[in-house]
């Protein structure tokens, strides 16, 4: 993934305090006394939910149990109310006892990592939860199964075929959690700004769903679209009270549309609609966006998982070696980012004679070491100068650093002979063919070669000759990737000679 920007642990902790679920589990485990009856599953009792709903003052709110039970059930999944088993002596249904959870205590600005954690875990259960199906979906809305109803038009357990409530649970939350990854994605790279832009749930559904290959819908494709759309609208609602995102509900139309039997939960637009126009259509199928405690919360799940999602900043404290090794493969944004913030905490030469020691190397990785030596190197001042002229006679180093010393004007720079220009060259090219995806980036990479190539006369005649460990490999790119055939061809045959005369 690309890196991704997130603030400091106790602002992350104070926006999971304040999450709706949060807030009101934290309230409900305050409000309830030792020794309150609980049904069976922990739940609580009629009378106890009322009691709830009023005090979270949601009595005159919509949905205003369901709130409060969802609060509770938060509290329970995360330790804030530890239940304990115990019939009742009233005579009350009540099967156990809700106390305050020890970790109750652990709820304030002043325990940062043990709120997440909390919050964490709570929407781990949240998530499990909206990855389970209903029974009606299960079995295909009430009446998919037809004959499972009695007499009395109840449904009857003993006839439902049980094999056809298949279910996959891991699958499921392999597909919320696609979602989720799919929305962090989008947010990283969000061309406005970091999880500025809102994104249409057909958006984000067909991120995991449809083939990067398939230019036009099938039909097929269309109806399992329109069904992960519905899908997603329901489970996002769900986990927008736990702060993960902001999300703005499927329109009521779009609902009505599709069960009124349409074609697809989805639109199929016309190529010449205007764009605003198209916009506001996808609006009406759902937008969602993570929030800052939401990429921390995909991004833990993430790491959980063994997946890499980098941090901008975490590199501050590592030493040159790290900072060069990750560097090139950052984008140019966040790489200038995690530079400076290198470099914050040292003194300009001490920071640069650390890199350039980093940089040296003929193994593979060396040329992208160097590389991104040289965009570190690029925002430091004349007081790292003492710490380049030590490498002006260093096979490796000595080009880039003529490079920054010419950048800046500095007096008494011995010119590069034609040997460290070429290696140089050759170096550079090397760390861009590295780091630069063929597949993606070709035009690009047919940019880079032609211009580096043509900046000297003969430059295949001479560049075969040059000891840098990358040269035939160098130069079987540049044979692939030049556009002119014959200057392609040319290369192919210098690296060949480059590999007879290693």
């Amino acid at each position: 993934m690309p890196p991704v920007r997130l603030p400091a642990e106790v602002e992350l902790a104070r926006a999971a305090l304040a999450s709706p679920l949060l807030a009101r589990a934290v309230r409900l485990a305050q409000w309830a006394a030792p020794g309150t009856h609980v049904g069976a599953g922990g739940e609580l009792p009629a009378a106890e939910l009322r009691s709830a709903v009023a005090h979270l003052g949601l009595d005159a709110v919509e949905g205003g149990e369901e709130f409060a039970a969802d609060a509770w059930h938060f509290a329970v999944d995360t330790g804030l109310i530890e239940i304990a088993e115990a019939p009742a002596d009233d005579g009350s249904e009540a099967m156990g006892t809700a106390s305050p959870g020890e970790d109750l205590d652990l709820m304030s600005e002043d325990d940062p990592g043990g709120v997440l954690d909390l919050w964490s875990a709570g929407v781990d259960a949240v998530l499990a939860d909206a990855a389970t199906p209903t029974f009606e979906e299960l079995i295909g809305g009430l009446g998919g199964l037809g004959g499972v109803f009695g007499a009395d038009g109840e449904i009857d357990p003993g006839a439902i075929d049980v094999d056809a409530l298949e279910f996959d649970q891991e699958e499921a939350a392999g597909h919320l959690d696609a979602a989720l990854g799919s929305l962090y994605l989008f947010a990283v790279t969000d061309e406005a700004g970091q999880a500025a832009s809102m994104v249409p749930l057909p958006m984000v559904a067909a991120a995991s769903i449809v083939p990067e290959d398939m230019d036009e819908l099938s039909p097929e494709a269309l109806d399992e679209l329109s069904a992960a759309v519905l899908k997603l609208d329901g489970q996002f609602g769900a986990l927008a009270g736990t702060g993960l995102l902001e999300y703005q509900p499927v329109d009521d139309s779009v609902l009505e549309e599709a069960e009124a039997g349409s074609d697809a939960a989805v639109p199929e637009r016309d190529e010449h609609e205007e764009e605003d126009e198209d916009e506001e259509d996808l609006a009406r199928y759902g937008l969602a966006r993570l929030t800052p405690l939401g990429l921390y919360g995909v991004r833990r799940r993430m790491l959980d998982a063994g997946l890499d999602a980098p941090l901008i900043g975490e590199l501050a404290v590592r030493d040159a070696a790290t900072l060069l090794a990750v560097l090139p493969y950052r984008p140019e944004a966040a790489a200038r980012e995690e530079a400076e913030l290198w470099l914050a905490g040292r003194t300009p030469r001490d920071a640069a004679r650390d890199l350039l020691a980093a940089a040296r190397g003929g193994d593979p990785g060396g040329p992208g070491r160097r590389l991104g030596c040289q965009l570190v190197l690029s925002f430091l001042d004349e007081r790292a100068e003492p710490a380049l002229r030590e490498v002006l006679d260093d096979g490796e180093l000595g080009g880039l650093a003529r490079v920054w010393l010419a950048e800046r004007g500095a007096a008494d720079v011995p010119p590069p002979g034609e040997a460290l220009v070429f290696w140089l060259t050759i170096d550079t090219l090397a760390a861009q063919l590295a780091t630069v995806a063929v597949e993606d980036d070709a035009a690009e990479l047919r940019e880079l070669v032609s211009d580096l190539a043509g900046r000297h006369s003969e430059f295949f005649e001479r560049a075969w000759r040059t000891d840098h460990p990358a040269t035939a490999d160098v130069l079987e790119a540049v044979g692939r990737l030049h556009p002119d055939k014959r200057l392609a061809k040319q290369a192919r045959k210098a690296a060949f000679k480059s590999r007879s005369l290693r």
